[in-house]
């Protein structure tokens, strides 16, 4: 097996198991830690529009990926939705989700690693996991280059290709991106890999809306510096 077919043919299958069984299994046994933990006491403002812009920005970049790889060209063709104006809205689309994606994201990294008191409290998976998604993003952005010498939409129709192949399981589908441009083939593994660690970072939030929240039992620590009295049983020494 070459590593064009392992990557494009076996490794998605591999990142949507993970995915998917990671998250049943995390959210069945540690709802509890199905959170953002955010810490919004501190730089509030700055969370604020880095929050917004960046949620904004990967939901407007998610959707036009779902709906634009998985949508057979055969709906588009009879919509009548030219190949060329597809790629080129996906370009215009796709900067200017990445631009809002991009600043929000500075922002909060830049509040995560220069504000001391958050920097302290804050987990290396979070800090991590937030590099990762700005590199795939600047990796994705990149990908605009390449795609204005294609404004036929040929390439797009590859990916498109490839994608719905991987879901309806079609055989050697690996072959259909094997010449692409490599920042392409980067910018697809890393975000199966981003897939990967999904289930064990703070982005499973972003399966779950508010909703659920209201039929999980409401638990509360409370820590006291009163000393408690010890209470013996019948018949233990008092030393």
């Amino acid at each position: 097996m070459d590593m064009n077919t392992f990557f494009f043919g076996v490794y998605p299958y591999i990142a949507l198991a993970v995915l998917i069984l990671g998250s049943v299994i995390r959210f069945d046994r540690e709802q509890y830690t199905w959170r953002t933990g955010s810490s919004q006491l501190l730089r509030r403002k700055q969370l604020m529009w880095g929050s917004v812009l960046f949620h904004v920005g990967i939901l407007m970049i998610f959707g036009g990926h779902l709906v634009g790889l998985l949508t057979p060209v055969v709906i588009w063709d009879s919509l009548g939705v030219a190949h060329a104006f597809k790629q080129m809205l996906a370009i215009v689309a796709g900067g200017f989700a990445g631009a809002l994606m991009l600043i929000g994201g500075l922002l909060l990294l830049h509040r995560r690693l220069f504000d001391p008191r958050i920097r302290a409290t804050s987990k290396f998976g979070d800090t991590a996991i937030l590099i990762i998604l700005l590199v795939q993003l600047l990796l994705g952005l990149f990908t605009i280059r390449v795609s204005m010498g294609h404004l036929d939409g040929a390439e797009m129709i590859k990916f498109m290709t490839w994608a719905q192949g991987i879901f309806t399981f079609r055989t050697r589908i690996a072959d259909v991106v094997a010449n692409v441009d490599w920042v392409f083939k980067i910018h697809i593994v890393l975000g199966l890999t981003i897939m990967i660690f999904f289930p064990f970072t703070r982005l499973v939030h972003m399966l779950s809306a508010p909703v659920w929240y209201l039929n999980r039992r409401g638990w509360q620590l409370v820590r006291s510096k009163r000393r408690m009295p010890v209470t013996r049983r019948a018949g233990d020494s008092i030393r």
